[in-house]
């Protein structure tokens, strides 16, 4: 059976995945992950025309985030929830038609790319929105897009139509990932800069990967007293920096780096694993049985915990499995990718804000002269070692904002501070994009300058969809000059591409000495 998926970065050259995905993702899933979003189109039209429901957004949501790279690869999984969103769709309006999924990626070029783009976008948007709805915070706007962006995407548009799409588009996700940090941080706290180790104690262990919150507090919760560490990996290590999280004792520190290197990191580790969103790769026989999904994360041979109608969950297994491990004897040392033993995180908007003053001041004084914002997905492909060197390669008087899994190339890196503040700001999550453009927004309003003409350059590196609504954020608040990498997506056309570029003087990136020379001069 052939497929066909290019949705994220390492997507086989030239044009897309056709036999399997290179994450692991089968023909079969992958086609009904096409048929689900030809079903949440479906149930989009119905929503449209008989008036949207919560559980119809609902299911828009869950749907969407369920396409995203690496977060279901189960048949029987993306099956069962195709069967349910078609009955919600037939109570609701069983005359409204679904749109046929052989048709997602057919069409003129320039027309499915732009298409392709807004659907991307959406699953990554998707995924934000349904964390922040997880703790109970929805916006009224972002919930209608869902429904809006699904029926437009199925219609026919001009590419200026589409064109037009694409910045409302980003105009939302900025709104969806302000629901989602005001969520974050109303439930949770405003983060504070934390330092993590990276030495895993002795005893029990239970190692927390993905994105959501609202899961990992559930389980420190139901670990308090139980002789049972927990452990952060990946994107979830900035929660070490909220007040009602890091009160649990037990959560100890970060264990391993980003996302790509769960292949060799967890073998022969004796601790649980639970992936609470998307990340995950096809496991290995050495660990499967110690892994556990929850929520949309979907993986055949693997436990998956579900949701009880009250919206808690029993993670009870997850901990019998840790403590059946015992995990290590003796403690382990563990470091990142540069030899570093320890990350900094929780720079978020409300600490950077909160120095506002003495950041400007060190700009004034011309003890700060750049920032770069360095940040994004982390990946396989060989040449992501770029942003390591890149970070390397900035200049004292220069400070470096981070955020989401691509810090992991260079965030145990210790390149000193200017003035008391480190010159590497870990400010999040990806999602934590939102913060980035705050502070620059902020010291915009200071300078009163229009953000294009701030001492900031944004190099970014991308994986999968929630780079995508990002990257169309930043580009609907007119940032111009970003640098782009470590490949250009392959669902840009070359006349999109063409248009990206002569409009927003989107950069593909080069080496990291001449990309600097360029940028600093």
């Amino acid at each position: 059976m052939s497929m066909f998926c290019y949705q994220c970065e390492q997507s086989a050259a030239p044009g897309g995945c056709t036999v399997q995905g290179v994450c692991g993702k089968t023909a079969p899933v992958a086609n009904l992950q096409d048929e689900l979003t030809a079903a949440l189109v479906g149930l989009a039209r119905a929503l449209d025309v008989k008036g949207q429901t919560k559980e119809g957004v609902d299911y828009l949501m869950r749907g969407l985030f369920m396409c995203v790279t690496n977060v279901n690869f189960s048949e029987d999984r993306v099956q069962e929830f195709i069967d349910e969103v078609n009955a919600y769709h037939a109570k609701i309006d069983s005359a409204a038609q679904n749109f046929d999924w052989e048709q997602l990626w057919k069409g003129e070029e320039d027309i499915v790319s732009l298409r392709s783009t807004l659907l991307l976008g959406m699953r990554g948007m998707a995924a934000y929105a349904w964390h922040a709805a997880r703790l109970g915070f929805h916006d009224a706007d972002v919930d209608a897009w869902f429904v809006k962006g699904l029926v437009e995407m199925a219609k026919d548009h001009s590419a200026e139509e589409w064109l037009g799409l694409l910045m409302e588009f980003g105009e939302i996700n900025l709104k969806c990932m302000a629901v989602l940090d005001k969520a974050n941080t109303e439930t949770y706290g405003t983060p504070v800069p934390t330092t993590v180790p990276l030495t895993v104690e002795p005893g029990p262990f239970i190692v927390v990967t993905g994105h959501d919150l609202h899961d990992l507090n559930q389980l420190l919760e139901q670990t308090d007293g139980k002789g049972v560490n927990i452990y952060t990996h990946g994107e979830m290590l900035p929660c070490h920096a909220y007040p009602e999280l890091k009160k649990h004792p037990q959560l100890k520190g970060n264990f391993g780096t980003a996302w790509q290197n769960q292949q060799k990191e967890f073998v022969d580790v004796p601790g649980a694993f639970l992936f609470t969103t998307n990340c995950i790769m096809p496991p290995k026989e050495n660990y499967r049985a110690n892994i556990f999904t929850t929520d949309m994360v979907g993986f055949d041979g693997c436990a998956h915990v579900e949701e009880k109608a009250d919206g808690t969950k029993d993670f009870s297994a997850v901990i019998e499995r840790a403590i059946e491990l015992g995990g290590y004897k003796e403690a382990q040392e563990f470091t990142g990718i540069n030899g570093g033993h320890e990350v900094t995180t929780g720079f978020g908007h409300g600490t950077v804000l909160g120095i506002a003053d003495k950041v400007i001041d060190a700009v004034k004084a011309g003890a700060i002269k750049h920032f770069f914002l360095v940040g994004g997905c982390d990946g396989a492909k060989v040449g992501r070692n770029y942003y390591t060197e890149f970070v390397k390669q900035t200049p004292d008087d220069t400070v470096v904002l981070t955020l989401a899994c691509g810090k992991f190339r260079f965030n145990d890196l210790n390149i000193g501070e200017i003035g008391g503040i480190p010159r590497i700001l870990d400010m999040g999550q990806c999602n934590d994009a939102y913060s980035a453009i705050q502070v620059a927004v902020a010291l915009a309003g200071a300078f009163e300058c229009d953000v294009n003409d701030l001492p900031l350059t944004l190099v970014l590196s991308w994986y999968e969809q929630k780079a995508v609504c990002i990257l169309l954020t930043l580009l609907a608040l007119g940032i111009r000059n970003i640098y782009i990498g470590p490949s250009l997506p392959k669902f840009f056309s070359s006349n999109v591409l063409n248009i990206l570029v002569e409009k927003f003087q989107l950069h593909p990136i080069t080496t990291p000495e001449a990309d600097m020379k360029a940028i600093l001069g």
